[in-house]
């Protein structure tokens, strides 16, 4: 249940970032309208204070870190009483299972052969070529 949850945070955190990302305007979208004005110089230079979009992406990245780390937690601490892996719950569910009873057939008898007389091989055949 806790898994699933992790999950479905983790999703959601990691669309919102793709969603904030892509929403932000990028350093050097001016360039091409201003360069060589006074755009440019602000191109390579300090941008000044974060505005919101760019604090709410490092908050969810953060966010999104934590969930990472929690879902590799949860992932690899598991009860003492719960199987190590696929194997191990396909031999505890074969083994609760009663095997079925296996029904065969009787082979059909084939006739004994007469006394005395000489069984036929495949040496005796002709094989047509």
């Amino acid at each position: 249940m806790l898994t699933t949850v992790l999950i479905v945070c983790h999703v959601l955190v990691a669309l919102a970032i793709i969603g904030l990302v892509l929403l932000q305007h990028g350093k050097g979208a001016d360039m091409g309208s201003g360069f060589g004005g006074g755009a440019s110089g602000s191109l390579f230079g300090a941008t000044g204070s974060a505005n919101f979009l760019s604090r709410a992406t490092a908050v969810l990245a953060a966010l999104f870190f934590i969930l990472s780390l929690s879902l590799a937690y949860v992932a690899t601490r598991r009860p003492a009483d719960e199987g190590g892996g696929v194997i191990e719950v396909i031999r505890s569910k074969q083994q609760e299972k009663p095997a079925p009873k296996a029904q065969t057939k009787p082979a059909p008898e084939t006739p004994a052969p007469a006394p005395g007389s000489v069984p036929e091989t495949n040496k005796d055949k002709q094989v047509p070529q």
